[in-house]
């Protein structure tokens, strides 16, 4: 908890620095869209916490996003799919890819970063091969209830940030209130441990990648919706840095076995509003990525630095 408290102490400082650089940038539309990023962008980060607390990592997210979003193009104005079995192709489509992930990691024994960066760089290429290299897109009208869910609000409120809320609550009961969840931290910490206690750390470690992709796979639709356009060669690039960022500055050890579903969501907000402040302050939006690659730079030395403190503590009599 007390990383989830540090962290939101962070947001706080954050948002009072945007709001004494610009009072009123935190009132109105700009918050609405803040809301609306946060959610985009938290409910695939709560996936990618999933798989780092397993100790590993996924680098396909945005060429997944690029992905499934030509495809989910494809069959809504050109094939002429009813949106909900689009959806649930694209969906399902996204959790086969994420089984695969687990069935290469657990079964065959590659190394996660090789396999998603492998998954990188076969994605955008399907991508851009399926697209002809043309940027797809929805138009400006139709598809009703799952533009809403993009685009639209309730009381003011981004229905994409009210997703997130659903999505976290769901998680926050998945991890930290299941069986399931207290296996997924046992792998993380130490997958031989958790095997030799009973647990089936290959089946454990493969499902995070199959949640992790669901997650990317509906974060993807709304994403697709509110740009409205995907262009298969930069659609989604580095977006799962966001995520990664995301996760390690609400709390998740790159080394496995720690993070929080709140802290994530926390995180996430913490990047949007980061993002924000760099670009009141007249940096060049050029230097971003500079600012994610910090932030993760940050976290990882922080938690080396409560690694060292934990091994250094004398132990107690």
């Amino acid at each position: 908890m007390k990383k989830e408290l540090g962290i939101f102490v962070l947001l706080v400082l954050v948002c009072a620095a945007i709001g004494i650089k610009d009072p009123g940038y935190l009132a109105g539309a700009n918050l609405q869209n803040q809301l609306r990023l946060i959610g985009l962008y938290g409910i695939f980060s709560i996936g990618m916490g999933l798989v780092i607390i397993t100790g590993g990592i996924d680098l396909s997210v945005g060429s997944l996003f690029a992905l499934q979003g030509v495809l989910l193009s494809m069959m809504l104005r050109d094939w002429h799919w009813a949106w909900p079995a689009a959806v649930l192709a694209v969906i399902v489509g996204t959790m086969v890819l994420g089984a695969g992930h687990g069935f290469l990691i657990t079964r065959v024994r590659l190394q996660p970063f090789i396999v998603t960066l492998c998954g990188l760089l076969i994605y955008r290429g399907a991508a851009r091969f399926v697209a002809n290299d043309e940027a797809k897109g929805f138009g400006t009208g139709g598809y009703g209830m799952l533009r809403d869910l993009a685009t639209g609000s309730v009381l003011g409120v981004p229905m994409p940030f009210l997703l997130l809320v659903g999505v976290a609550v769901v998680m926050w009961v998945v991890l930290h209130r299941s069986v399931y969840g207290r296996y997924l931290f046992a792998v993380g910490r130490n997958e031989d441990a958790a095997r030799y206690s009973g647990i089936n750390s290959r089946r454990i470690i493969a499902s995070a990648y199959v949640v992790s992709a669901a997650l990317t796979g509906v974060s993807g639709i709304l994403i697709a919706f509110y740009t409205n356009s995907i262009s298969p060669s930069g659609h989604g690039s580095f977006f799962e840095l966001y995520g990664i960022a995301a996760a390690v500055l609400g709390g998740c050890s790159l080394r496995g076995g720690e993070g929080s579903v709140l802290g994530i969501v926390i995180g996430t907000a913490v990047l949007q509003m980061i993002q924000n402040l760099v670009n009141l302050l007249g940096i060049e939006s050029s230097l971003n990525f500079a600012v994610m690659g910090a932030v993760i730079l940050m976290g990882v030395l922080v938690d080396q630095v409560l690694v060292q403190r934990r091994k250094n503590r004398p132990a107690k009599t």
